[in-house]
């Protein structure tokens, strides 16, 4: 969702900025180069020295509150649709039957609020932070979602897609078994070419999808390898 769908990355700024004045030890130049795409709950462990279920639980929920209300402030952008999805999800959204999915390291309640804000509608397959016991890079969260979809089998899952962004994204997908689409909407080339995605590309405005006559969606991608 953030950094292929919207562009939440003010608010992300915002929020760590916050939380560095109650964690003064963090460093949020080093956080942002590598914590994109992990759940709020893993990076908060991870940096803010944070072990108790309880208080990560709860200060989860106010680091993706500080992202919305951040994300507008001192002249930031807000967060906003990215470009080339317009077109994408005007397609999916013209058959209610179209399977697709998002499966985000957000919280099922931020992620909520965010895709509202892009204008984006919440698709009936939706796995969040909370809905799988390991995050990305592992594999649970496209494996949980493709299930949903009907895909349960690792053949199966091989004749799906997965739309990313940030490099322990693709090595999610990559290890649920599926094909990888990266954008370098939130990270350098350099950062994801070593991920060895199936496709590469600067943003969704490279990908053109269209219903076919027997109704299948067609993907037209311009990859960059």
């Amino acid at each position: 969702m953030d950094g292929t769908l919207v562009d939440s990355s003010a608010g992300v700024v915002g929020a760590w900025e916050l939380f560095s004045k109650a964690y003064p030890g963090i460093d949020v130049q080093d956080i942002l180069s590598s914590a994109h795409g992990i759940r709020t709950v893993d990076n908060l462990r991870a940096h803010c020295g944070l072990t108790d279920p309880v208080q990560l639980e709860a200060e989860a929920e106010r680091f993706e509150q500080a992202i919305v209300d951040t994300a507008s402030g001192e002249g930031r952008q807000g967060i906003i649709r990215l470009p080339g999805v317009t077109a994408i999800m005007d397609e999916l959204y013209a058959d209610p039957d179209s399977k697709w999915a998002i499966c985000t390291s957000a919280t099922r309640v931020y992620a909520t609020k965010a895709l509202k804000l892009g204008g984006i509608t919440v698709p009936k397959v939706f796995v969040a932070a909370e809905d799988v016991e390991k995050g990305k890079p592992a594999p649970d969260p496209y494996v949980k979602g493709a299930a949903a979809l009907g895909f349960h089998t690792a053949e199966a899952r091989a004749n799906t897609i997965v739309f990313e962004d940030a490099p322990n994204g693709i090595l999610s997908g990559k290890a649920a078994g599926c094909q990888t689409l990266a954008v370098l909407t939130s990270h350098r080339r350099d950062q994801v070419e070593p991920c060895q995605p199936t496709f590469l590309v600067n943003d969704l405005t490279s990908v053109k999808l269209r219903r076919t006559e027997q109704g299948q969606l067609e993907l037209k991608i311009k990859s960059l390898v």
